[in-house]
């Protein structure tokens, strides 16, 4: 075949490619058909109002000495959990902005941390390769510092991300920089599952997000450099269920809705897919309405908003209030108009 015969393959291929994406796009056209608000009223219940003075900064938390890349709520939402790259975990007091706990780690260069599901212990991990977890509960030692309790090592690259599952204090979940996700039993220290790796069906880069299904425990998602999200499903951890392509860039965040039956991703190629709220290098936090794909309110524009990248952020489990992160190096809780005074 000759190079002429390629060329034109290629652009009639290309043309294909084009035209499937315009019919895509049309079809997705159709189904915003409603958005949260007419669909909560549809449905009997009253909608969340998202005005400039319906979401308000109630509280700064101050004492990281570097930018803030991982936090986590405890189930009872009174209590966050956050890691910077100053080498310190820190538990603040979600009501009072105190600091409960500050325990300073063998490694400088955290990027994940999590609470257990009874709150009582809270594992980090980053570029040492290992998961180390704390029992908040434990003595401290001469120094003032928690001992670790517990280290998962086996990865082969950095740890991004880890979660507890649900109701499993003995549970969690890894992605690491080694292209797997590891099921782990935080008890014995032991690698239960590895996903990924050299399985066909397993990414090919490395992985930067996890959430687990808080419906089903069983299944989790994870997002990665490779531009795709893989759902899995832990009793069955020799392929993917299932591959979703679409991002044109680093899928670095990965986030399951309450009911369990769609989750969320965020790309670094700009764009969010079945996402609430999304923060952005520039330091806008944007509401969306997921049913019309349009954003309802910027938190980046609002009185006390964060002066750097927003590069994490989680909704209390109840819904009334929203944590934000950024390289300034600070947290701050959003309330919610019905709830600022119980915040």
């Amino acid at each position: 075949m000759s190079v002429a015969e390629l060329k034109k393959r290629h652009v009639a291929a290309m043309e294909t490619v084009d035209a499937l994406r315009e019919r895509v796009k049309q079809k997705r056209q159709l189904l915003l058909d409603t958005d949260v608000k007419s669909y909560a009223k549809s449905q009997g219940t009253t909608p969340i109002s998202f005005g400039s003075t319906d979401l308000v900064c109630c509280r700064t938390l101050l004492g990281h000495t570097g930018k803030v890349y991982s936090l986590d709520w405890t189930p009872e939402r009174n209590r966050i959990v956050s890691v910077a790259l100053d080498g310190r975990l820190i538990v603040w007091n979600a009501l009072t902005s105190q600091k409960t706990h500050a325990i300073k780690l063998n490694c400088p260069w955290m990027r994940a941390c999590a609470f257990a599901p009874n709150g009582q212990s809270v594992a980090c991990g980053g570029l040492d390769s290992a998961c180390s977890i704390f029992n908040l509960t434990s003595q401290v030692d001469k120094d003032g510092n928690i001992p670790i309790a517990r280290v998962l090592t086996g990865h082969k690259g950095y740890v991004f991300s880890c979660q507890y599952v649900p109701d499993q204090e003995t549970r969690l979940i890894t992605g690491s920089g080694d292209h797997t996700c590891v099921l782990w039993d935080v008890t014995t220290g032991q690698r239960i599952s590895v996903f990924g790796g050299e399985l066909p069906s397993g990414h090919t880069a490395d992985v930067l997000s996890v959430s687990i299904n808080s419906s089903n425990s069983n299944m989790f998602v994870s997002g990665s450099c490779d531009a795709t999200a893989r759902l899995w499903d832990t009793r069955k951890a020799s392929r993917a269920v299932q591959t979703f392509h679409g991002h044109g860039g680093d899928v670095n965040s990965v986030k399951f809705f309450p009911d369990g039956q769609r989750f969320g991703t965020g790309s670094d190629d700009g764009t969010c897919r079945k996402a609430f709220f999304a923060g952005y290098s520039n330091g806008d936090c944007y509401v969306w309405d997921t049913l019309v794909a349009e954003v309802v309110l910027n938190l980046g524009t609002l009185q006390n908003s964060h002066e750097g990248r927003i590069s994490c952020l989680g909704l209390a489990a109840d819904g009334s209030a929203l944590c934000t992160g950024s390289w300034d190096k600070n947290l701050k809780i959003w309330a919610f108009g019905g709830h600022r005074k119980v915040i």
